[in-house]
């Protein structure tokens, strides 16, 4: 148990790192970009090669190469695992040229296609820096490559913390152009800095990969062998299954350009907060529990396993994963205020918190399904995972389209509200995904989800723990605005009064509420009597009589 918690630990602490990096790069480019015409060509250029990083990177890797790898290195042989590694790069190194190129070519094809909604010079700068962009997104697909080589040695933390170098370069580009560069030229010197930074993503962990697979051995790449052959056989539908959900991504991208340029950056800042939950509990747990779940699927009794293991991630997963549901869906606006500055009114701040409540609705399920991935892609079974992605493609594709675009007019709310709609068609397709995917792999081990008494018995502790420590942080802020007033102009704008924020600076009250609010929810959590929340209690306390 100990050595599952400090992967996780270590994954969440690198995901955390690169988290916070995340957000003072969006603080920075929302600051001096804003959210206009100018941001939404920036966020749209970074889209729209990512989708080439989600498609091979680190998805594809953990489902088609992590478990071949690592069964490789539980059977001893080791020379057959750094055969498969070197192929594998070969492989990527080789695929990703071709598609680079192809996209620095057909950019301003991708932009039509995927920007439906930007016109004239906004959409000759997205295509502009789109082939700034691509090169740098092929480089991070190699980085993938090294994270899964680091995990599948259980060197968690490295691989999930490099992400803060890439966010390095790109907040040292927007320092250093500052407020005095004119707003074209400081989006394209950004755009250098995310090429810079990818670059030094690969770099800083290519070290730690040369010493665990012993450095570039060209005689062992071989594209072809018996194990590359599986890794690239189930490859295929999980590079489906990814392409799947990064075609869904873009297709919010081109509904949002519809909706509004406001829209797209709006957007953008809203997943910062929104992914993070999802990156540090289900992600965190998921990629810990993939090299032993790949174990434990090639032993015997491995149904019985694979249960009491994914039981376990899940139980860990609720403790964090509850009181950041309630805390986005009760405080979203709260936290979106950290984004007010610059270019950024109160305004587009209350429209990000409106995106981030309506997110919130969604997050329970999404980061459960992540887990039950990680199951399917351990029995060595992609096809699954594929097919539930093309289900939840279809259904977000057509609600998406008209929650986006009609149901606004509808309810007679201003066309950019519908952006809302669109969170909150990820946040339906996000609970029909984690049942199905449920449902399918009771088929395969048995249910783990036993019962509704065995799902709930312990969770209702922590949703009323989360729930009081929620109501309690709201009225605390309420108090603060009748200590030191509304702020000043946006008071009408947040709903008469009440609900604005307080006329503080937002890092003091902002950061307070928060740790208030975590404080108080895990303490409720301990005094109700929640096994997990005690036993980190426990833990906290062990090591602090070993200081």
């Amino acid at each position: 148990m100990a050595t599952k918690h400090k992967g996780a630990f270590a994954v969440g602490a690198g995901i955390l790192l690169s988290r916070l990096a995340g957000l003072l790069r969006q603080k920075l480019l929302a600051h001096f970009l804003g959210v206009g015409p100018v941001a939404a060509a920036f966020v749209a250029a970074m889209r729209i090669p990512n989708f080439l990083q989600n498609l091979f990177g680190e998805g594809a890797l953990s489902a088609a190469f992590i478990p071949v790898y690592a069964r490789l290195r539980a059977q001893k042989q080791d020379e057959e695992a750094d055969k498969l590694a070197f192929g594998l790069f070969s492989v990527l190194l080789l695929l990703v040229s071709i598609l680079v190129v192809l996209g620095i070519e057909f950019a301003e094809v991708l932009a039509i296609l995927f920007t439906p909604g930007f016109e004239g010079e906004q959409r000759v700068l997205t295509v502009e820096l789109t082939r700034i962009l691509f090169p740098g997104t092929g480089i991070l697909v190699l980085s993938a490559w090294c994270l899964g080589i680091l995990n599948s040695h259980r060197q968690f933390f490295l691989s999930y913390a490099a992400p803060v170098v890439w966010n390095g370069c790109i907040i040292a580009a927007l320092l250093l152009g500052g407020e005095g560069m004119e707003l074209l030229t400081l989006a394209r010197w950004t755009c250098w800095g995310v090429l810079a930074g990818s670059v030094a993503q690969f770099l800083i962990q290519w070290p730690f990969v040369w010493r665990h697979i012993g450095g570039p051995k060209w005689e062992k790449v071989r594209m072809r062998g018996a194990p590359l052959k599986e890794v690239l056989k189930n490859a295929l539908p999980a590079i489906g299954a990814r392409g799947v959900g990064q075609t869904n991504a873009l297709i919010d991208s081109a509904v949002s350009s519809m909706v509004g340029e406001r829209a797209v950056a709006a957007l953008a800042n809203a997943q910062v907060f929104s992914l993070l939950p999802l990156s540090l509990f289900g992600v965190a747990v998921s990629a810990a529990e993939l090299p032993a779940l790949s174990e434990d699927a090639d032993k015997q009794g491995a149904r019985e396993a694979l249960r009491e293991r994914l039981q376990g991630g899940l139980e860990r997963m609720a403790l964090f994963v509850i009181p950041s549901v309630v805390g986005l869906f009760a405080l979203g606006d709260c936290i979106a205020s950290i984004f007010e500055s610059g270019r950024v009114t109160a305004a587009d701040t209350r429209y990000i918190g409106y995106m981030l409540t309506a997110s919130s609705l969604g997050l329970w399920a999404q980061t459960r399904a992540r887990l039950y991935t990680s199951a399917f892609f351990a029995l060595k079974d992609t096809r699954t995972p594929f097919g539930v992605s093309m289900l939840r493609l279809a259904v977000s594709a057509c609600v998406g389209f008209l929650a986006a675009l009609y149901a606004a007019r509808w309810l007679g709310l201003p066309a950019h509200m519908g952006a809302i709609g669109l969170c909150l068609t990820s946040s339906l397709v996000a609970w029909l995904e984690y049942i199905v995917l449920r449902k399918r792999l009771a088929l395969r081990i048995g249910a783990v989800e036993v019962g509704r008494g065995a799902r709930f018995a312990g969770q209702w502790k922590l949703w009323c723990a989360a729930l009081c420590a929620a109501l309690m942080t709201l009225a605390t802020k309420y108090g603060l605005v009748l200590k030191f007033g509304a702020v000043k102009g946006v008071a009408e704008e947040y709903g008469g009064g009440w609900l604005a924020p307080p006329e503080l600076p937002y890092a003091w009250w902002l950061s307070w509420l928060l740790l208030f609010y975590g404080g108080i929810y895990f303490l409720i959590a301990v005094l109700l009597g929640d096994i997990q929340a005690r036993g980190w209690l426990v833990r906290f306390g062990k090591r602090m009589r070993v200081r």
